[in-house]
């Protein structure tokens, strides 16, 4: 389990532009912000003028039966977690933006800032039901169209896939 350091946060702020409103904390070595849904994209942009030009990953986290995770005073925890790893190549850094969604809950597409973005986006939605307002495209990217359900989610069924063996009797 990750820790957030208090101390950690004040260093972090020290040293990098914190975008307004964003918590900042350290997390194995790694810059991380907090954010709010609201806020989110106007983090983004912000970043992505001090350098973080490259989207390396955006992914989500189900936090469905991990109740007590920790996260920093100030940041409401909710069952999802959208998770965005950004690059500075010319400053060789990292930071981790970290924004908590609701169940039935959507965000600011970060697509026109970001293009790369567009299969991860449309990933999280097929996979965990996040929906990404302004996406040029989001259909389902792994699963097929009539698919019901979002097989990432902890509540998801697992369902059953009978296998049969070489050899066993049918």
């Amino acid at each position: 389990m990750t820790t957030v350091d208090a101390s950690a946060a004040v260093r972090v702020a020290a040293e990098f532009v914190v975008p307004a409103g964003a918590i900042a904390a350290e997390s194995c070595g790694q810059r991380v912000l907090f954010v709010e849904p609201g806020q989110y994209l106007a983090t983004i942009e912000t970043l992505y003028r001090d350098g973080f030009t490259m989207c390396v990953d955006l992914t989500a986290v189900d936090y469905l039966t991990h109740e007590g995770r920790s996260v920093p005073a100030g940041v409401v925890a909710e069952r999802f977690e959208v998770v965005v790893n950004l690059l500075s190549v010319a400053r060789r850094e990292r930071v981790r933006v970290r924004v908590q969604v609701a169940d039935n809950a959507s965000l600011a597409s970060i697509f026109d800032i970001h293009p790369s973005s567009e299969a991860m986006e449309r990933e999280v939605f097929d996979m965990f039901g996040i929906r990404f307002d302004g996406h040029p495209d989001l259909t389902r990217i792994l699963m097929p169209e009539d698919w019901d359900g979002h097989p990432l989610r902890k509540d998801y069924a697992q369902g059953r896939i009978p296998v049969q063996f070489k050899g066993a009797a049918s």
